[in-house]
C-alpha cells in the first residue's frame, strides 16, 4: 500500500512539475501565426517532426518517458467549423524509443506492447470541439495492443508557416491525454510502474 501511494504521488508530480516532455504546453516556446491563419483543407502528417511521448511513474521514484515516431495519417479541417474535422493517425509500435536499448527491446516484446502481434497503434477522431481561440477537445478511439478504447485529447494550436525546405505550408499542434495502460491489456508491473500514463503529442502536418 505504501508503494502504491508513493506511485500515485509521483504521478501527480509528473503531471505538474516534470520536464517539458511530460507537459502539454512548453510556455517558453512560441510558434508562428494564429489559428485563424490556417487554410481549410487536407493536411498530411509530417513524420520527421511528429512525436508521441508517453510518461509514467517509475516505482514512485521518478517520471520516465519514451517516444514513438514514424507517424502517418491525415487531417481535414476548417478552422471556422472544427466539428467537421477528420483525423486519422497510425504509428508503428516498433518505433518506440527510450534512453535504454535494452528496455526498447523489452517494450516491443509480448510482455509489453507486443509489436510483432500488434504492429500499429491507431487513432481515429470522432468529435472535435473548440474550447478556446487556439484550443480544442478531440474525442476519438485509440487502438493499442489489439484493444480499442475512447480517449480525449486536449489540443492546442502551436504554429503555422511555409516550410522553406519542402515549400509546403505546415501546421503544428500540441496535445495531451491521460490513459490507463491496463485498459489496453498492458499491465506489467502495475502499480510499481504506474497504470496512469500521460500521452503527449507534438503533431506536425503539411498541406497536401
Amino acid at each position: 500500500m505504501f508503494v502504491m501511494r508513493r506511485a500515485v504521488f509521483a504521478l501527480a508530480l509528473a503531471l505538474t512539475a516534470a520536464p517539458v516532455l511530460a507537459q502539454s504546453t512548453p510556455d517558453h516556446l512560441s510558434g508562428a501565426g494564429q489559428a485563424s491563419d490556417v487554410t481549410p483543407g487536407t493536411y498530411l502528417v509530417e513524420p520527421n517532426h511528429t512525436q508521441v511521448a508517453f510518461s509514467v511513474s517509475h516505482m514512485g521514484i521518478t517520471p520516465f518517458a519514451g517516444t514513438f515516431s514514424e507517424a502517418r495519417g491525415s487531417m481535414t479541417l476548417d478552422p471556422a467549423d472544427l466539428s467537421k474535422t477528420q483525423l486519422d493517425v497510425t504509428i508503428p509500435i516498433a518505433s518506440v524509443q527510450t534512453t535504454s536499448a535494452k528496455l526498447d527491446g523489452e517494450l516491443k516484446s509480448a510482455d509489453w506492447f507486443d509489436a510483432a502481434k500488434y504492429p500499429e497503434a491507431k487513432f481515429h477522431a470522432t468529435d472535435v470541439q473548440r474550447t478556446g481561440d487556439d484550443t480544442a477537445r478531440i474525442t476519438g478511439n485509440l487502438t493499442l495492443h489489439g484493444v480499442t478504447q475512447p480517449i480525449t485529447i486536449g489540443a492546442k494550436f502551436f504554429g503555422t508557416a511555409p516550410n522553406p525546405l519542402n515549400k509546403k505550408v505546415g501546421i503544428g499542434f500540441l496535445g495531451r491525454a491521460v490513459i490507463k495502460r491496463s485498459d489496453f491489456g498492458i499491465d506489467k508491473y502495475v502499480p510499481l510502474v504506474s497504470d496512469e500514463t500521460v500521452l503527449i503529442f507534438n503533431a506536425a502536418f503539411d498541406a497536401e
